[in-house]
This record gives C-alpha cells, structure tokens and sequence, in this order.
C-alpha cells in the first residue's frame, strides 16, 4: 500500500482553515480532552479535530465508529498522534477500507502544542474526568497533574451489588452502594441529614477529594441491570449528589474499571475499610441549584431561557414504553426537549465510545444543539429516576456549561402525580 503524505505545520494550518480535510486525532481520548500524557506544552487537541484512537484500529465495530462520526471513503484525513507508530496504524487500517485521501502530521508536539499560536482546543473542566495513569499516580503516592490536596478518597460505586467490588477492583478503593445517597422510594437524593451521615461514614467531607468509578458488568455476571452499565453510571449519579452535597473535588475516571484493566494495572480483592471522619464540614447543600424538583422543573417549562432536557431513549419519550417495570405511566412531559441517550432505559450508547469512555465532547453538543439545548440557557435534566440524567448532567459540568441541573423526580415523579399533564406520540415541531 502507497505510504501516506507528511504534511508540515504550515500544510495543516492551511488544511484547518480551509475544512476541506477531516483532521484526526489518534491519541487516547483523555490527551484529546486535555491531560497532557507526553510531555506536551499545551494539553488539548488541535481546534476542529475529531478523536479516533489507535487503541481502536482493532475493533470489530471500526465501520460503526467511523459512520458514527460521519467519516466516508471520500473524505481527506489528516492523521496527528504522539509518535508515527499511533498514526500508521489507522493508516493501515483506513486504507484496508479503501480509503485513498490519507496524510499525516508528526509534528503535534514539538512544532503544534509548543507554539501558544496554534489553535488548540480542550474539554474545559477535563480535570474532572480522570484517567487510569493520573489515579494510579494518586494512590501510589504520588502528585498527579491538577491535583492539589492532601486528602483523597477512591470510591467503587455499585448498586446493591458489594460483589462487583470484592471480585476485584483499584487498590484502595472502598465501595459505595447508590442506596447510601439516594432513597428507594423516591430514587430522589436523600435528605441533608441522611446525605451527611452516609458521607461522614464513607470518611468524605467537603474538602475530600474523591474519585469515583464503577464497572461494565454482562449478563452472567451479578448486575441488577444485565448487559447494563449500572455500575458506571451509578458513579456518576453519586459525583452529582455528592456535588449537590458539597465536596468541592469531585472526579470520575473516564471510562471505569475497565480502563483500569486495560491500562494493566493490578487489583484488588480487599475489602477495605471505611474510615469515618467526625464532620462534613459545611451545610448541606452546599450547592442546591444543582437540584431541581417538580415546582421548579413547571416554571423551567414556561420560561423561554430555559429548557426542561429528556434524557430517555425514544420508544420512553413517545410513550411506546414506560421504560421500567415500576412505572406504570408511559409518555413524557410536555414542553420537554429531546436529548436521547441510548436503546432503552439501561444504556448510554450516544453519550459514549465503545471502550465506555466518555463520548467526543463537540459530537455531543451537536447533538444538543439540534434540539435546542446550548449553554446559554438554563437546562434541567431528566429521565426515569435521575441516573441518565446525571450523566448527561455531567456532560454539560464537563463543557463548562454555567447553568446546569438534574430535574431529579425525573418522569417516575411526575407521572405519579395525576394532576401533571403527560403526553404521547410524536410531538408537533415548535412554532
């Protein structure tokens, strides 16, 4: 196969400008949302890129991921990377598809990051979204970038399923059950005082660091939500509350436990013990607006710098199904933009790679953008009972988004009340 052409610096300025080229980015995700891997001088990504890791030549679903960021046998690429061994991979791989309009650029760290003049892009609050290396660092005892702290604490999240965390998970790492934050009644956050106790349990107050993950687990094994991933979403759902609570330090390991594995990392089998600490620190919430409930969620819906943002597949949102076996009620809130998130209730698939790191955060905004949701409104997100709607939450913390909640009742509480208004089918397009 004919080798690709190297471009130069300038060649790609000009690539950039013009768009007639598609520039890839086949470094991990994390160095594209902005952790700084190799030494670069700049972390972040060249501005207009697209992220597609080497790491995922070998997939079986290369062709998805390709029609999943629009990338087609006519298109120009220009592929950047650390090292010319990343990029001569997909090289390989894109030409084995056809792919003919391939260049390269091996000159992003010494000639691109290093030059304040080049434009470069990142995740704004990427430092919240950790990677395997940056904890492994933390619990080695060592000072990872971004941090600045003398106390930590490593959280395996799981929902009624203490399993998943003994058959093995990050050394350190105490395990958190979802029931600790949140009532299974309501789903709902818990009260201020059920939230201080279980935090001060847990040994985290509101000057703790704490890192959360949780697993990927399949249908054999013990997951409440069989091919789910609950306990990675579960992870997410306790950074929001724990945020609504107070802990000004909140990360979530990008991807879960399993980026832990796939760095090769060694696990554990301990079961650690939680080490309480006498007082939170602050009075909780310490950040309320980060909650919305139904009153709040009705006056979202009348205001027009506002939107009420659905977070549900779309058989839930046109009342084809309710979504989960306790809920009775099936359709949606009326006034509710659309934000879909996945094949049903129990799965993210648009909001993630299928490594389970964390979705392209510009294909997400995209996304958003379509239906109305961009930042500079309010947004009050939702779904069934407040987990999806905490990782789409997340998303938008992530982009630095200014004013951004989760409408926790979700549709479980607003359908449980029948004086709320609900509709079915496919909505008419706004006027």
């Amino acid at each position: 196969m004919p080798e690709p052409k190297e471009i130069t610096t300038w060649e790609l300025l000009r690539a950039a400008e013009s768009r007639k080229s598609i520039i890839i980015d086949v470094r991990p995700v994390d160095a594209y949302n902005g952790w700084k891997m190799r030494g670069e001088m700049r972390g972040g990504h060249i501005r207009g890129a697209k992220s597609l890791p080497a790491t995922w030549a070998t997939l079986p679903e290369w062709k998805t991921i390709l029609d999943f960021k629009h990338i087609g046998q006519q298109d120009e690429l220009v592929l950047y990377g650390y090292s010319p061994d990343e990029t001569t991979l997909l090289v390989e791989r894109f030409q084995l598809n056809g792919y003919e309009k391939i260049s390269v650029y091996n000159g992003f760290v010494n000639e691109w990051s290093s030059d304040a003049d080049k434009p470069m892009d990142k995740l704004p609050n990427h430092h919240m979204l950790v990677h395997s290396d940056w904890v492994n660092t933390l619990i080695s005892g060592g000072t990872p970038q971004e941090y600045r702290n003398d106390r930590f604490v490593v959280c395996h999240a799981h929902y009624r399923n203490r399993n998943a965390y003994l058959g093995g998970h990050i050394p350190g790492a105490i395990d958190m059950d979802t029931l600790a934050l949140e009532a299974p009644e309501t789903w709902n956050r818990r009260t201020p005082e059920e939230l201080r106790k279980a935090l001060e349990q847990h040994g985290i107050t509101a000057g703790t660091t704490v890192v959360l993950y949780g697993k990927f687990l399949h249908p054999n094994n013990d997951d409440p939500f069989p091919g789910s991933a609950a306990g990675h979403i579960g992870a997410i759902r306790l950074a929001f509350i724990m945020m609504y609570a107070g802990v000004k330090d909140v990360r979530v390991l990008n991807g879960g436990y399993r980026s832990w594995e796939d760095a090769g990392y060694p696990v554990s089998t301990e079961d650690e013990p939680k080490r309480p600490v006498a007082s939170f620190g602050t009075a909780i919430p310490a950040r309320p607006e980060l909650a919305v409930d139904t009153p709040e969620a009705k006056e979202i819906l009348q205001s027009d710098d506002a939107e009420l943002v659905c977070v549900r597949s779309y058989p839930e949102y046109i009342g084809e199904v309710s979504g989960y076996n306790y809920i009775k009620k099936k359709g949606r809130i009326p006034g509710a933009v659309f934000a879909e998130c996945g094949s049903d209730a129990y799965h993210m698939q648009n909001y993630r790679n299928l490594d389970h790191t964390t979705r392209e955060y510009h294909e997400i905004a995209d996304i958003w953008k379509r239906s109305g949701i961009v930042p500079d409104k309010r947004l009050a997100f939702y779904c069934g009972t407040g987990w999806r709607g905490s990782e789409a939450w997340f998303n938008a913390i992530l982009m630095g988004w200014p004013r951004v909640s989760v409408y926790d009742g979700g549709w479980f509480e607003w359908s449980s009340d029948p004086d709320n208004p609900w509709e079915t089918g496919v909505p008419l397009a706004k006027q």
